[in-house]
């Protein structure tokens, strides 16, 4: 609330270099930041009296999206890409999947390996958990398993992240 919207009939004041004006009416502390030429802001509207403190509010706001800003540019946004296998995959079909998947590391995405079971293979899970055993050996240079692979229903799921050292190569080439 600032100005004109606070409706409470005493406020405890403090000046923009946060010294203590004490406790006034709201109109006498209005008439101050008119004075001053600055906003009434309540700042602790639980407190009793209420807390509000005298401040350029519209300069206040613009330095707060200003700081939200830089908050959300350094922020690195992971996102998680997927490489599918098959339990009977071949070979040279293995190769251009792990160029895939070591391009995803290498730009710093996580990756999902995800091997899909059709009709009765199912029943011979540990060929897929073998496949996703030599693949997590292939990438190991590139990634490190984060999670195991697992059963979900059809699917047997991988997660590999990145390792740091990934994410420097591509600078030097």
């Amino acid at each position: 609330m600032i100005n004109e919207e606070i409706r409470d009939r005493e406020v405890r004041l403090i000046d923009q270099d946060g010294a203590q004006l004490g406790v006034m009416l709201t109109r006498q502390a209005l008439e101050m930041a008119e004075e001053r030429q600055l906003d009434l802001v309540k700042i602790a509207p639980q407190a009793r009296p209420p807390v509000c403190k005298l401040m350029d509010y519209g300069k206040y706001r613009f330095e707060q999206s200003k700081r939200e800003r830089e908050i959300r540019k350094n922020q690195k946004i992971i996102t998680i890409k997927e490489v599918r296998l098959s339990a009977t995959i071949e070979d040279h079909d293995v190769d251009v999947k792990y160029k895939n998947a070591v391009k995803f590391l290498q730009d710093g995405n996580k990756l999902k390996v995800t091997i899909r079971f059709r009709g009765r293979q199912i029943t011979h899970s540990e060929i897929g958990a073998q496949v996703m055993k030599d693949f997590a050996e292939r990438i190991s240079e590139y990634g490190v398993v984060e999670r195991r692979p697992l059963l979900e229903g059809r699917n047997m799921i991988m997660i590999v992240a990145p390792k740091e050292q990934a994410k420097e190569k591509p600078t030097q080439g």
